[in-house]
């Protein structure tokens, strides 16, 4: 029904020379020329691209990944029944159509030209055991909690453990025909589905190797490319799949994915030629890469909210005047303005205001000048027993980052700044990995973290703030906000009814304050120009490597 092609390609003037390594095969004939049709350019002969990836990756199996670097992997080595083009609409993946009635069962028609990277045909069967081992509490999928958003019929009450997994609501009608059904109506479903954790494994690779088939030897995927080579913080590499559906449009021979923390290191590699994409760019090298590499830095939408998360659990921050204080005592123009500056906004609100449909509205304390918050943090803090003789004494916990870093040090010299003697917080750092168990087990007083759309609507961002979210990592509880989402599932029948709903819950997260949104993010990254199909509308950052090309 539709075809992923590129786009837009883009061709920029400052060109760098890039020295890797490697001898791919000659691309495709047919693709080569579409990705030339707009400018007269030539495609490298090896194709073989090399990229930034942030952070180590946790893990490889898309029924146990919750991060951004993850992400970035599998959507290179695995593909679900849709999947996002260039601007972010969703496309036919390995479903090559879908059809509903009513919002409510949706019936979708599987590739017959699909196969896993050893060969075996990708069947309906396979969705059908990969959503009910995704939402088994067995597999302890962090993301388990996406699929009960889903509203697939009964995957609530299988993660609560009180219904069996046969009674999800997804069946295999035969090997082509796969049919899912939710509990109540959802205009977006189709949406949700391109994201990781909807993605199929392979069963009796999994059913062999247990949690040992994500190593290289064993892993078996159905998207364009397959892991070839996992060496944990150096680097993963993945080549071009034959077995893929739509290899024949596929350029992109190799992908080495690097685990680069360091963003100034990840820029100094990208300016030696050593990488094709950075995964981010430094923050004060921002301005000077704007005038000495203008046609290489891509800024793009980035549908994110950068926030501030406290531990609702542990005194004092089980006092919402503790939080509320430290919240007010955060300058978001001089975050966005003076250390970012590259295009992102104060942020009042969980759900980001490119949010299709749905704009919240500012809270009051947005609204107040600088010195008015900072009284009235002071106020608050006195109230909740805290003063020059008694400090709120705290950490504040980020992952291992430079970018966060700079950011952490300046709110703890805002909080500093502003509040005196009343607080006196100390920063902790921990790598990714050791990051997000901290934050699974609470063990933090406040903790930076981020929250990118899984699909484009309100709920996305704010379905991690319901008690019994999976992502919860705040541990927030409130009776009004559980009740304002589940009545914009289960009463509302327009999407302006949802969104009154959706008003309830986010004015009661700024009267709690169990996060205090920081600001809005936009996607900046260095790309050579060498690369042609960089998705830079891409508003959630979804970038395939089949849609790119390398120009000489």
């Amino acid at each position: 029904m539709y075809k992923n092609k590129i786009t837009r390609a883009i061709f920029l003037s400052a060109g760098l020379s890039l020295a890797l390594s490697g001898c791919g095969d000659k691309p495709d004939e047919k693709k080569a020329t579409e990705a030339s049709s707009s400018k007269s350019t030539e495609l490298a002969d090896v194709q073989e691209l090399v990229r930034g990836n942030g952070a180590e990756v946790a893990s490889l199996d898309p029924h146990k990944t919750e991060g951004v670097p993850e992400s970035h992997v599998l959507r290179d080595l695995m593909e679900g029944l849709v999947i996002q083009d260039a601007e972010g609409n969703t496309i036919p993946g390995v479903a090559e159509s879908w059809s509903t009635d009513d919002n409510k069962t949706f019936t979708f028609k599987i590739r017959k030209g699909a196969k896993w990277s050893n060969g075996d045909p990708v069947t309906a069967h396979d969705f059908e055991y990969s959503f009910k081992r995704a939402v088994d509490p067995k597999t302890a999928s962090p993301y388990a909690w996406y699929i009960e958003y889903t509203k697939m019929k009964n995957a609530k009450d299988i993660v609560e453990g009180k219904k069996g997994i046969d009674s999800l609501g997804v069946k295999a009608i035969d090997d082509h025909t796969l049919v899912l059904e939710t509990d109540v109506v959802v205009p977006h479903f189709v949406k949700m589905l391109a994201h990781t954790t909807m993605y199929p494994v392979h069963k009796a690779t999994v059913q062999k190797y247990g949690d040992s088939w994500t190593k290289p030897e064993h892993f078996v995927g159905n998207g364009a490319y397959k892991l070839t080579d996992w060496v944990v913080n150096e680097k993963i590499v993945v080549e071009r799949n034959s077995n893929y559906w739509d290899d024949k449009d596929t350029i992109i021979t190799k992908v080495t994915f690097l685990p680069i923390e360091n963003q100034n290191a990840e820029m100094n590699r990208f300016l030696s030629g050593e990488i094709h994409m950075t995964d981010e760019l430094p923050n004060e090298q921002f301005r000077r890469l704007m005038k000495e590499h203008p046609d290489e830095v891509a800024i793009s939408p980035y549908l994110c909210t950068y926030y501030y998360g406290f531990n609702n659990e542990r005194p004092p921050f089980n006092d919402a005047r503790v939080r509320k204080a430290l919240s007010y005592a955060i300058d978001r123009d001089i975050i966005t303005n003076a250390i970012l500056g590259q295009g992102q906004k104060p942020a009042y609100a969980l759900t980001h205001s490119g949010i299709t449909g749905f704009n919240p509205v500012l809270p009051e304390y947005a609204n107040m000048d600088h010195d008015a918050r900072i009284a009235k943090a002071k106020e608050l803090l006195s109230q909740a027993g805290f003063g020059e003789d008694k400090p709120l004494d705290f950490s504040l916990l980020y992952n291992t980052d430079d970018n966060h870093k700079k950011i952490a040090v300046a709110i703890q010299s805002m909080w500093k700044k502003s509040l005196g003697k009343f607080v006196d917080v100390e920063l902790e750092n921990q790598e990714w990995k050791t990051y997000l168990e901290s934050s699974k087990q609470g063990d933090f007083d406040v903790r930076r973290a981020g929250w990118c759309a899984d699909y484009n609507e309100a709920s996305t961002f704010l379905a991690i703030a319901v008690s019994d979210n999976g992502s919860n990592d705040q541990k927030y509880n409130s009776a009004v906000y559980d009740k304002a989402m589940n009545d914009a599932v289960n009463v509302a029948k327009t999407e302006q009814e949802r969104n009154k709903y959706y008003e309830i819950a986010e004015t009661q997260l700024a009267n709690d304050m169990p996060i205090a949104p920081i600001y809005q993010y936009v996607k900046s990254r260095l790309v050579s120009s060498h690369v042609g199909g960089y998705p830079e509308k891409n508003p959630q950052d979804n970038v395939y490597s089949k849609d790119l090309y390398l120009t000489k």
